[in-house]
């Protein structure tokens, strides 16, 4: 399964948001991401809106982790962004193998089962340093 863009930059940002711990810019987003500004600014709004971001107005304003952005799960950001549509589309045009076929249900378990695993971790396990490993 491949993320779409918007995904993919919803992650990049909320990791660097997190990880930085100050308030940023759209602007400075973008450049250290080396994204579109537009682009950013649209997932910035959407992140806001699903609670990851707080976004403050004025000249000393900026985008922030909110209160409990970190405890978001991947799997939380990942369907925000791409929904729960199947992987693929068996009705448009109507596929003449639906009756019988069984690829549907297995590609449905196996997004499920990636779905399942993005949950299992949290942006905060994203920016923690990893475990030392002592002898």
């Amino acid at each position: 399964m491949k993320l779409n863009r918007s995904t993919d930059m919803a992650l990049r940002i909320a990791m660097l948001t997190a990880a930085d711990g100050r308030r940023t810019t759209v602007d400075e987003l973008a450049d250290r991401l080396a994204l579109p500004r537009n682009h950013v600014a649209k997932v910035v709004q959407r992140l806001q809106h699903l609670g990851v971001l707080v976004t403050i107005r004025g000249r000393s304003g900026g985008v922030a982790l909110a209160a409990n952005g970190t405890a978001y799960t991947v799997g939380a950001v990942v369907r925000a962004f791409e929904g729960d549509g199947e992987v693929v589309d068996c009705e448009t045009p109507a596929c003449p193998l639906r009756a019988a076929c069984r690829l549907r249900r297995e590609l449905r378990r196996a997004q499920d089962a990636f779905l399942a695993t993005l949950d299992q971790t949290t942006l905060a396990d994203l920016i923690e340093p990893p475990p030392s490993s002592s002898p």
